[in-house]
């Protein structure tokens, strides 16, 4: 069964992207947390950080640069986030990064 991004990436589900190339796709998310929140995917299937090679996450780095400019945000600041395996929230088995901006962003403690 394909993970809801595979649908995205091979446009069975439409989405609100930012950029794309031949590697990787960056598109808004659908249940944001800030202002802007944008989640930033490489389209080789990959489960997790943890899964992830020197060469794709080389081109994963070099995207969200291009995404945090076409955005506007490198001056202001931004979050980036990946969570990883079910205790660290990941909710879809595909590796993302949740890039969050637009305002002054507060930090909860969980513990």
């Amino acid at each position: 069964m394909s993970s809801i991004f595979k649908k995205i990436i091979d446009g069975e589900i439409s989405c609100k992207k930012v950029l794309e190339n031949e590697k990787c796709l960056a598109f808004y998310d659908i249940n944001p947390q800030a202002p802007i929140h944008v989640l930033i995917i490489p389209k080789k299937e990959i489960k997790d950080f943890s899964s992830l090679d020197c060469q794709t996450m080389s081109e994963l780095l070099e995207f969200t640069h291009q995404v945090v400019k076409t955005l506007g945000l490198e001056e202001k600041g931004y979050r980036l986030i990946t969570n990883v395996g079910e205790n660290g929230g990941q909710e879809v088995p595909h590796l993302h990064f949740h890039l969050l901006g637009g305002a002054k962003l507060k930090w909860e403690r969980l513990a």
